[in-house]
């Protein structure tokens, strides 16, 4: 059975970092493209950063320069690492795997950037 866990997130003031991670059951988080997304309230799901096998990664304009989606294939999992996070980064940020055009997602984790 496929999972992805997340973890890491939470309550951070504007300008703080924060790191999630997504940890892989029954699937190797090294093969497929691994990506973050996010879903705020009231708003549709939308792509944060996505990073391919190869190790290319791929970023929305909105948080380009501000985070770092990496991969430890040793461990099995997928980082964000998100700094200087504003008030708009608020939602849940959920990990996912398209492998051959077949997605799989976590649970999600909330984070939320307010003072």
């Amino acid at each position: 059975q496929v999972q992805l866990v997340e973890s890491g997130g939470g309550l951070v003031q504007p300008g703080g970092s924060l790191r999630l991670s997504c940890a892989g059951s029954g699937v190797f988080l090294s093969r497929g493209v691994m990506g973050w997304y996010r879903q705020a309230p009231g708003k549709q799901r939308e792509l944060v950063a996505t990073i391919t096998t190869g190790g290319t990664t791929n970023y929305a304009d909105s948080v380009k320069g501000r985070f770092t989606i990496s991969r430890d294939n040793a461990r099995n999992t997928v980082s964000l690492q998100m700094n200087s996070l504003k008030p708009e980064d608020t939602a849940v940020y959920y990990c996912n795997r398209n492998l051959w055009g077949s997605d799989s997602w976590g649970q999600g984790t909330q984070v939320t950037v307010s003072s």
